[in-house]
């Protein structure tokens, strides 16, 4: 029996959903679909250069669990470049962090609007 997966904590949707090869119509393309919480992983240990330890506790896995989350999503974005596929990012168990009031997209999101809703937290006991 397989374990049930545990909610893993983004910082929030992507700006864009789909990607796919210039001049080619989406109907001909093969898809690879990358989750939420692979996009994060991602966007944490490629995109900020976070340690897989600190971008585990973001995310709220352990370590173990972030490191197959970051290789398989980069064997897809690897897979989807080389085969000329288009890329879906949907799905996951993922639930959406807390940020503070600058911080309305993922893209906007540099990694600290968590770190700074705790200190928030932490202040007001």
């Amino acid at each position: 029996m397989v374990r049930p997966k545990h909610c893993r904590t983004v910082s929030g949707r992507p700006a864009a959903m789909v990607f796919k090869p210039a001049g080619v119509p989406k109907r001909k393309l093969k898809m690879t679909t990358l989750s939420i919480d692979e996009f994060e992983a991602i966007r944490l240990a490629d995109h900020l250069s976070m340690y897989q330890e600190e971008a585990a506790e973001k995310m709220g896995v352990s370590r173990q669990t972030f490191g197959r989350i970051i290789a398989e999503a980069r064997g897809k974005v690897a897979k989807m470049l080389v085969y000329g596929q288009a890329l879906v990012i949907d799905g996951g168990n993922v639930e959406e962090g807390q940020h503070h009031h600058d911080c309305h997209e993922v893209n906007d999101c540099d990694g600290t609007c968590m770190d700074a809703s705790e200190e928030d937290e932490n202040s007001s006991e």
